[in-house]
Order: C-alpha cells, then structure tokens, then sequence
C-alpha cells in the first residue's frame, strides 16, 4: 500500500484497528466482572434497535447504552483494566506495524474508552462524546457524516492521506482521502469504485 508521509492517515476503530466491536466487547467484559449490571441489557438492546433504525443519528442513542456505567464502582479502573488484559488480543497486527504518531482514529465508539488506549498508542481520538460519570451521550453518535463533522471540528483544515474502515457507511470520509482502504478482518483491498 502506497503510504503518503505528507498528510496524516485516519482510521475507523471497531473492526477497522480492532477485531470486534471495542464498545460492545468492553460491555459485556464489564457484565462478566460485574453480573448485577445484567439489569441494565434489556435497555441496552433497545437502544441498539433504535440506533440501527436511525442510522446513527439517534440522539438517545448510548444514554441507555452507556447507563450500565452508573453501576460500576469506578468506570476508570474498568477501562484501564480491560485494555490491559484485552489490547493485546484485540489490536491487528497490521495496524500495529504501520502505525504512525500522526494518525487518527475516529469511531462511533465512546471518546473515553479508546483515549486511554489510543494515548498508549501514541495516536490521537475522536469518538462518541459520553458523559461516562453520568452514563449519557453528549450530541450524536460519531458515525457516517457526523465523522466528518467532529474530524473538521477537532482538526481544521485536515485533509487524509490514508483512510481505512470495515464500513461502507465510512465512504464521505473515504471520498476525502487521497486513498481508501476497506478492512475485513486482516485483509485490505482498495475502497470499492463508485462507493465514496
């Protein structure tokens, strides 16, 4: 893959840097540590639904995904432990080999959960903005056009040298990159033609 060294690369995060889905696997490693969140699944499920049938742009979307954070002892100490015991297994090795200090990972996935990995790693966020001491959503999902929004937001007058993404729903921001890269598990193929 031909890497431009003048601009920055910017990345999706679940199942783009990641195997699964970062947000989804640190809750249920919270309920396997803490069984009397399960309370909180049937809300969790719902809000799922209404995500998927609003295609990102719930605004109640993560106030009842991340509720269940309300009932952990302290958030902080889950976070650090899960990227502890889970980063290893969870990372591609790819991205890893490839890695730049420049790059940016953006991702529908909460702000809080990924800074402390992505600061490990060097590279800088943009996620979800969630209120983690309150369990709620703070504007709208980082997903589809809203990506673009926070990334000119966080960074004016970016402009991508690389873009990589499992998503299709990615595609306004791979049609601002010099080149797109779509990731299945650990294959990278150029972005579809016809897809930006």
């Amino acid at each position: 893959m031909k890497e431009d060294r003048a601009l920055p690369n910017v990345y999706d995060f679940d199942k783009t840097v990641v195997y699964p889905d970062g947000g989804a696997t640190f809750i249920a490693f919270c309920m396997r540590r803490h069984r009397r969140l399960l309370r909180y699944l049937p809300g969790l499920v719902l809000e799922l639904i209404r995500f998927a049938v609003s295609h990102g742009r719930a605004a109640p979307f993560k106030a009842e995904y991340y509720h269940f954070l309300r009932g952990l002892p302290d958030w902080r100490e889950e976070v650090r432990l899960f990227w502890e015991t889970q980063a290893d297994a969870l990372l591609k090795p790819w991205y890893l080999a490839q890695k730049r200090p420049d790059d940016i990972i953006i991702s529908c996935s909460a702000e809080f959960l990924l800074r402390p990995l992505c600061e490990q790693l060097g590279v800088r966020v943009v996620g979800t903005r969630v209120n983690p001491e309150r369990g709620r959503l703070e504007g709208y999902s980082c997903y589809g056009p809203e990506k673009i929004r926070r990334l000119r937001e966080a960074f004016e007058g970016l402009e991508i040298g690389e873009f990589y993404s499992d998503s299709l729903s990615d595609a306004p921001l791979a049609a601002l990159a010099r080149n797109a890269w779509l990731v299945k598990g650990d294959m990278i193929t150029p972005w579809p033609e016809g897809s930006k």
